[in-house]
């Protein structure tokens, strides 16, 4: 029997996603006409310089704080519509008691496995992942690297001098992903050093920079012609500059972040969308749908759609896997077709791991990049099972097919 999708309930432990357009009123409701002091945005770090949280609030939440902590800026916390306690934005930023909860673990892909100096990751083997930092824009309460901004981690460096030397040493490298952190929190004049580096390293035809500054504080982008210049420079004809961007609601692209995201165009960046499917935040396929649209309208595809890492605090965000196809492929139904681009996937340890569908009693998927041979490509296929989070949560598979076989060199023929 066919499976067909439907519309999922929306509603999920009492959080519902708000449509896409930002609540008219002020004050701190929705970004109702925003300006950065002096072109920078005011960052915040403590609890208590959220003046909209109530004294009960802020004691509870300072607990989370201890463990996972927070950052925002007066930009980014504009966006917020304090009159609905779901509002979409608070969700990314504001902490939830619920983190506290025993759920998952720090390292929940098993990075550290694939660390081969401090600093850099070489996973897959043309991508080689350079943590440049430790510090984002703001912190993403679903983030899955926040072990990263605990006091006791050693991953990142602010020397990667060692980790140049690595992809100088490593040929089969063409793209490295600069990440962290947030390397475009950074100033410029620390960060084109390490573009120069890598672009003098003829075997890096690409350098992509993953970012959710244009989304946390756009001004980054209008304010510094610097960076501009940067991208301009250093993104080729044949080489080019990937900004891997992460909007997670239509309420994000605001007229400040369309903005940085043009100036980022224009200077030769190309740029491409992803984001996790967050309960509470996106969770509903009209507002996934509507991301999906208006951003490719302004020219920036969707690329990946995650489901989250079982990572330790992200209970109060995570969506099933099958729910999550349902939501995923019940938004693309509604996009055209450049806005239907992204591949709804798991970086799972072994791999990334696509979905790529299901039916009444099975489900399927594929490995789009895996570290041994014999996953290249494998297709999967497994009984369902509504309550998993995760790819560990499949049992046995019942069939398993791996595609590269197929097109073993050995039996290519002229034909």
């Amino acid at each position: 029997m066919p499976f067909n999708i439907k519309s999922p309930n929306t509603k999920k432990n009492g959080l519902s996603t708000n449509p896409g357009q930002a609540p008219k009123n002020g004050n701190g409701n929705g970004h109702a006409g925003y300006k950065a002091q002096g072109g920078k945005p005011k960052y915040l770090t403590r609890l208590d310089q959220i003046p909209q949280l109530s004294e009960a609030e802020k004691v509870t939440l300072e607990k989370v704080n201890e463990k996972f902590i927070f950052r925002s800026n007066e930009y980014y916390q504009s966006l917020i519509d304090w009159n609905d306690p779901n509002d979409p934005i608070r969700r990314i930023v504001v902490p939830d008691a619920q983190e506290l909860d025993e759920w998952g673990i720090l390292d929940a892909s098993n990075e550290e496995k694939y660390t081969k100096v401090r600093g850099l990751e070489h996973k897959y083997t043309s991508t080689a992942l350079l943590l440049v930092n430790e510090v984002c824009a703001a912190y993403c309460r679903f983030c899955f690297r926040k072990r990263l901004f605990m006091n006791e981690n050693d991953e990142v460096t602010k020397d990667v001098s060692e980790g140049l030397k690595y992809i100088q040493e490593h040929k089969e490298v063409n793209n490295v992903l600069l990440t962290g952190g947030d390397p475009l929190i950074m100033s410029t004049s620390k960060l084109e050093p390490i573009i120069q580096k890598l672009r003098q390293v003829e075997h890096v035809q690409i350098i992509r920079i993953g970012t959710k500054i244009p989304a946390f504080n756009p001004f980054r982008i209008i304010n510094d012609p610097s960076l501009l210049k940067m991208i301009e420079t250093y993104s080729t004809a044949e080489k080019k500059i990937y900004i891997m961007a992460h909007f997670n609601h239509p309420r994000e692209l605001t007229a400040e972040a369309i903005k940085g995201l043009n100036l980022l165009m224009k200077a030769g960046a190309i740029i491409v969308n992803q984001t996790p499917i967050i309960r509470g935040v996106n969770d509903d396929h009209k507002v996934l749908a509507e991301l999906f649209a208006r951003l490719s309208f302004i020219g920036v595809p969707p690329y990946y759609v995650f489901l989250c890492r079982p990572t330790l605090g992200n209970e109060p965000y995570y969506v099933p896997v099958e729910r999550g196809y349902q939501l995923f492929e019940f938004a693309r139904i509604n996009c055209s077709g450049l806005g239907k681009r992204a591949r709804l996937v798991m970086s799972h340890e072994t791999g990334k791991v696509e979905v790529v569908g299901m039916t009444e009693t099975q489900i399927f998927f594929k490995y789009i990049r895996a570290v041994e041979a014999e996953n290249f490509q494998k297709f999967l296929v497994f009984n369902r099972n509504p309550e998993a989070y995760w790819f560990d949560d499949y049992e046995e598979a019942k069939e398993e097919l791996a595609l590269h076989n197929l097109f073993h060199p050995s039996l290519a023929t002229n034909g």
